[in-house]
């Protein structure tokens, strides 16, 4: 914690500087906290015990301590921040709230689906914009987890995307126009800014005017030995497919490599991705429409989906 209240019943911000020794209490559960300032870890309060607490499940680390200040420090600059944000409607605190509409959550360490979607659901039924920004142990590997697909957003420009935070680098990171290969394994591209430059402006990028990104990826030449492993070691996905293809007259292992064309394809996620609210079945159905006639097979090039939608367009225009 950064915040506190002091014997006067003040709002004490560490962020302003270290007051003098008092006893200081929680703003939200107004149980007792410590003041810790020591040579390890950034200044902070510290719930003396958490058990009568609903607002705060844990101590933080020092790393979520010094994003939620490098972004306050940042962001004050040009927009009204409040960091760690008492909301007691929702019975939340906010790790940071910009301009009283938008909330800032950072997120170091791993929680259960199910609380982040009654944390984004709280936050959107009251009318709040909610971004997640996602520390070290959270920043993208090989291949999305289920955890990741919810921390998905979606924009016309830039495709699916997710934020992080470097709090060693001292900057923001942007991966965009996520896609994914028959393998599961992930394609995107990578924007950053440092904490030092203008943050809004960085966070309002996916849904700004600007010159549509692209990116090449080749396909998999030994897909086709990737699937048949995948059938020997009896992998459900890919069982589920064959027994499709069965259906169809077909079999996956006979199958030409340009039927699997294209192989890298959008995120899906069969009951929805709880950051997005739109539905993405014309994106998904643009997107498939595109590669349909495509002669080139052995590349792929990757667009953000305003460009499907304009080319699919511009085709039925041609032909009408």
């Amino acid at each position: 914690m950064l915040s506190a209240l002091d014997e006067n019943g003040r709002l004490i911000s560490l962020l302003d500087g270290i007051p003098k020794k008092q006893a200081f209490i929680c703003p939200a559960c107004h149980m007792p906290v410590r003041l810790k300032n020591g040579s390890i870890m950034r200044p902070h309060f510290a719930h003396v015990s958490l058990q009568n607490c609903d607002f705060y499940s844990e101590n933080e680390s020092d790393e979520h301590l010094g994003l939620k200040a490098a972004l306050y420090q940042s962001l004050s600059q040009t927009e009204k921040v409040t960091v760690e944000a008492v909301l007691p409607a929702l019975h939340q605190v906010a790790d940071l709230l910009v301009n009283d509409n938008l909330v800032l959550e950072v997120q170091c360490s791993r929680l259960s689906e199910k609380r982040l979607k009654q944390r984004t659901a709280a936050y959107h039924q009251a009318d709040f914009k909610v971004l997640w920004l996602l520390g070290e142990k959270l920043w993208l590997g090989r291949r999305l987890t289920p955890l990741h697909r919810h921390f998905l957003y979606f924009s016309q420009n830039m495709g699916f995307h997710l934020w992080e935070l470097d709090v060693k680098q001292g900057l923001i990171r942007l991966r965009y126009l996520i896609y994914e290969d028959r393998r599961g394994n992930l394609h995107y591209l990578t924007k950053t800014c440092p904490f030092s430059d203008n943050v809004m402006a960085f966070l309002r990028l996916p849904y700004q005017k600007q010159k549509l990104s692209m990116y090449e990826v080749k396909q998999d030449q030994v897909l086709l030995c990737y699937i048949q492993r995948q059938l020997l070691a009896r992998n459900a996905s890919w069982l589920k497919r064959q027994e499709e293809a069965y259906l169809q007259g077909k079999n996956l292992l006979t199958m030409p490599l340009s039927a699997y064309f294209p192989q890298v394809r959008p995120p899906e996620l069969k009951d929805g991705f709880c950051q997005i609210s739109q539905d993405l079945s014309l994106f998904y159905e643009t997107f498939r429409r595109y590669y349909q006639n495509q002669v080139e097979k052995s590349v792929q090039n990757l667009y953000p989906p305003a460009y499907y939608g304009r080319m699919v367009n511009n085709v039925k225009k041609r032909r009408t």
